[in-house]
């Protein structure tokens, strides 16, 4: 038996979470869907998408995935729709998807620039506009936007990524204010360096396992379920009052 929260209010909820192929996303899915929500899951990454979804057919609710590239925000509706049309109205969002790829100053094009803007920061917005049409509908719901403690710890290597993900908390403290009359949550879960096999794979090297055991207070892994867990609770119904937050998970770092 697990040792961890169960949440009844989001047995049934539907539960859309962008980039949920792989990662920090893929956990999240399976998170959500052992709790018994309906999750549906965006990610331009097929295979991993299509296995997970194969994966976790036998839950309560099978999930959904739709590929589509959140950067084309017309795509991005599409597939929202395509959630809305499988499960129903969406209550709960998860702004996951996002791209920590490093680039130098000098290398950084203005192409570059919006596309890095794109997929860690515009598809956010467009995703919160159109599924508070389903909150407000059904009286509330909860946004959770992701951060990153990067930009806090004033990280060079990538100044469209940290920029963007700074830009986040300004994004939820606004949606905050304009969503809270019609009772949705807005808040910003803040990861810290998630050891996924994506970071482990590329960017995780000797010295990157010295700096984490430097910035974090607590010794161990910060690992994606850590993220989900957070992510949970914000989503459910015992985060009620909370709203235009910063939640994070990142072992004592900041």
């Amino acid at each position: 038996m697990s040792r961890f929260a169960r949440y009844p209010s989001l047995v049934d909820r539907t539960v859309l979470v962008t980039g949920g192929a792989t990662g920090i996303g893929g956990t999240l899915v399976r998170e959500f869907a052992e709790q018994g929500a309906k999750v549906g899951f965006i990610d331009i990454a097929l295979a991993p998408g299509l296995a997970l979804a194969r994966e976790l057919e036998g839950s309560r609710h099978a999930p959904l995935f739709v590929e589509a590239d959140l950067t084309d925000i017309a795509a991005l509706e599409q597939a929202i729709a395509a959630v809305r049309e499988r499960f129903g109205p969406v209550t709960v969002l998860l702004n996951n998807a996002a791209n920590d790829q490093r680039h130098k100053i000098e290398d950084t094009t203005p192409d570059y620039w919006d596309k890095a803007v794109a997929v860690n920061l515009k598809h956010q917005f467009f995703a919160a506009r159109n599924v508070a049409v389903d909150m407000k509908q059904e009286g509330g719901g909860s946004i959770v936007n992701f951060g990153s403690i990067s930009w806090k710890l004033k990280q060079g290597g990538m100044p469209a990524y940290t920029t963007s993900k700074a830009a986040v908390q300004g994004l939820t403290r606004s949606l905050a204010r304009d969503f809270g009359p019609f009772n949705i949550r807005v808040n910003t879960l803040v990861p810290g360096w998630v050891m996924t096999e994506k970071q482990l794979r590329l960017w995780v090297t000797d010295e990157g396992r010295a700096e984490i055991a430097r910035g974090q207070c607590l010794q161990q892994a910060l690992m994606p379920r850590h993220i989900a867990h957070m992510a949970l609770f914000l989503a459910a119904d015992d985060s009620a009052m909370c709203t235009a937050q910063d939640f994070v998970v990142d072992g004592g770092w900041t």
